[in-house]
C-alpha cells in the first residue's frame, strides 16, 4: 500500500490510498467506516485493518479520484514527533573529515539522534523559506519510517513489526548557523528546524519485500539539484538498522503510532559532504529531488 494525504481541487484536505492511477479517499470511499486523516488510521490500525482490506479489493467509483486532479502533501502532515539519527558510517566520516574531525568512538557503541521540528513538516512541492540569516543551505537525503505500534523497551528483533511504513526524508540543513551553535554543545536546533520534507508516500514493508536484505533494504538513493545528479548512495549501506535506530529510541520511552523515526544522511548525500568545489549551497529558485527505489521522488523549491 502507498498511503497519501492529498487536497481536492475543492481545496479538501483528504487521506487513503493510492490505486494505480486514482487516489482513494478512504473516509468517502468507505462511508464514513475510516478516518480522513492518516494518523488516526496508524493510531487504530488493527480497528480499520479488515475494512481497508475490503475497500482495497473493491472496483468502486466511489471516493476515487484521478491523480492529476489532486495535489500530494506530506503523508503525515503533523506526525507526532520526529527523531532523526546518524546511522550511516560514510557520511559520518566524510562529514567529520571535512571539519578535521575524527569519529568518535561511541559512535560505534550506540545510534545516536535529535529531535526536529514535527510542526515544521512540507511535502512534494512544498517551497522550503531559505531562513534569513542563513548562507549555507543543504539538502539531506534520507529514509524514514513511521511508527505503527505502541511500544517501550522494544528489541532490534521486534522492531519490525512496530513499524507502519517508510518515506523519503529531507532533513534541510542551514550549515552555517548550525556550526556555530553546534560549537556550544547544544543543537543543531536553528541549522534544522525551519523545515523538513517527508513524501510523496507512505509505503508498506511488504510493497518492499522483494528488495528485502540482511541490513534492510537494497534501495538505491539520488539526490538531483536543477536537473543535476549529485549524490548516489544505497539504504542498504547504513551502518545501524532501523531495528536498532528503534531499540535505542524506545529504552525507557514509550514510541507511539504516528512517530518518525529518520535514518540520517547516506553516503554523498548532501552538499556539507560532496563538497561545495562540487555544488555550491542551495539558493533561491533551485529545484531539490529525492529519489529512492520503491519509495517514489521528493521534490521541492527553494525560496527567500
Amino acid at each position: 500500500m502507498k498511503y497519501i494525504t492529498f487536497k481536492k481541487e475543492t481545496g479538501e484536505i483528504k487521506a487513503g490510498w493510492l490505486d494505480q492511477n486514482q487516489a482513494v479517499d478512504m473516509h468517502e470511499a468507505s462511508d464514513g467506516l475510516l478516518p480522513s486523516d492518516l494518523l488516526t488510521l496508524i493510531s487504530q490500525y488493527d480497528t480499520f485493518k479488515e475494512i481497508v482490506e475490503q475497500h482495497c479489493k473493491s472496483n468502486g467509483t466511489k471516493g476515487r479520484y484521478d491523480v492529476d486532479k489532486i495535489t500530494l502533501l506530506a503523508p503525515l502532515p503533523r506526525p507526532v514527533s520526529v527523531r532523526d539519527f546518524y546511522a550511516f558510517e560514510e557520511h559520518v566520516k566524510t562529514a567529520r573529515g571535512r571539519r578535521g574531525l575524527d569519529v568518535v568512538p561511541e559512535w560505534y557503541e550506540i545510534p545516536v539522534f535529535y529531535f526536529t521540528n514535527h510542526m515544521a513538516v512540507k511535502g512534494p512541492d512544498d517551497t522550503i523559506s531559505q531562513p534569513a540569516s542563513c548562507e549555507w543551505l543543504d539538502y539531506e537525503l534520507e529514509i524514514a519510517c513511521i511508527i505503527g505500534k505502541t511500544g517501550k523497551n522494544i528489541t532490534a528483533n521486534e522492531a519490525e513489526e512496530h513499524i507502519f511504513g517508510y518515506c523519503i526524508m529531507n532533513d534541510w540543513s542551514a550549515r552555517d548557523l548550525q556550526a556555530k551553535e553546534m560549537k556550544v554543545g547544544l543543537g543543531p536546533a536553528k541549522g534544522k528546524d525551519f523545515a523538513t520534507s517527508l513524501g510523496p508516500f507512505i509505503v508498506t514493508p511488504d510493497e518492499l519485500s522483494s528488495y528485502k536484505t540482511d541490513n534492510g533494504y537494497d534501495l538505491k538513493m539520488t539526490a538531483s539539484v536543477n536537473g543535476r545528479l549529485l549524490s548516489e548512495g544505497n539504504f542498504d549501506h547504513i551502518h545501524y538498522t532501523f531495528g536498532e535506530m528503534i531499540e535505542r529510541a524506545s529504552a525507557g520511552v514509550t514510541l507511539y503510532p504516528g512517530e518518525v523515526i529518520g535514518s540520517g544522511t547516506v553516503g554523498t548525500g548532501c552538499i556539507l559532504e560532496l563538497g561545495t568545489d562540487v555544488h555550491r549551497w542551495l539558493q533561491p529558485g533551485d529545484e531539490v529531488e529525492l529519489s529512492i527505489t520503491g519509495l517514489g521522488k521528493l521534490k521541492n523549491n527553494i525560496t527567500k
